[in-house]
């Protein structure tokens, strides 16, 4: 199942495998002035809390949409300090000039940016700043591993049905898309190496959440692990783009 709803029909699995962004990100939004006590965070998409609870742990302010109803109720389970607001970031009525901070963590890639990009513009503040993340599944500048070896083999690079948007790494392309309306301009740009070691059961998981990835695929997977040894190290990237919001509009 290609899509967004792919995540509500597995939200126990997805709270419990997805790994956290690097510590490396959240020093990098930091030393930028934009993760610090008080400051208002809009956060779109925001699945179980991966990116909620490191914010909260910051003193941020935070609103929470998500359009999963069974993903947004364990986002309030887990941060009852977090206002969450069911719907899509198209969809969900947002305040004007409310917050000075807004964040797409893994997710910009499901928004329809005709509509979502006019309305962070709204919602943020003169001078505020939109921040978008992902967290990418295997590096490319690290030699194949073998259990990356198997992926390969798994599902062949060119043959997964294609996502919405540019590539995963194309950040270059992703800064078109989002600074071409005219609504904000790039202020930072950077990408974070990083690795975790994954258990069978955790790779399992972890590639369940996957929405390009079916059933076969990921007990294929699993079992590749477990010819491995039981634990895999796996090579992530997480590209960071930071806009200014313009003004004038």
């Amino acid at each position: 199942m290609l899509g967004p709803r792919h995540f509500e029909a597995h939200a126990e699995t997805y709270e419990r495998a997805r790994p956290p962004y690097p510590a490396q990100l959240w020093a990098r939004l930091a030393e930028l002035g934009l993760l610090v006590p008080g400051v208002r965070v809009l956060e779109l998409g925001a699945g179980t809390g991966q990116a909620t609870g490191p914010m909260v742990d910051a003193g941020a302010r935070v609103l929470a949409v998500e359009p999963g109803a069974e993903l947004a109720a364990r986002l309030r389970r887990r941060f009852p300090q977090v206002e969450v607001r069911v719907g899509t970031a198209e969809d969900v009525p947002l305040p004007a000039a409310a917050f000075e901070v807004a964040v797409a963590a893994t997710s910009v890639h499901w928004f329809d940016l005709d509509v979502v990009l006019p309305k962070v513009h709204r919602a943020l503040v003169p001078g505020g700043s939109f921040a978008v993340w992902r967290n990418v599944f295997g590096d490319p500048s690290v030699p194949l591993t073998p259990f990356r070896q198997r992926v390969v083999q798994i599902k062949p690079p060119g043959r997964e049905p294609p996502r919405p948007g540019p590539g995963e790494l194309d950040t270059t392309a992703w800064v078109e898309q989002l600074t071409r309306s005219g609504h904000f301009s790039l202020s930072h740009v950077e990408q974070f190496p990083w690795a975790i070691e994954l258990s069978t059961e955790q790779v399992r998981d972890l590639f369940t959440t996957f929405s390009n990835w079916d059933p076969a695929e990921v007990a294929e997977a699993a079992g590749a692990v477990e010819e491995l040894g039981g634990r895999v190290l796996e090579h992530y990237l997480t590209p960071l783009i930071v806009l200014q919001r313009a003004d004038g509009l």
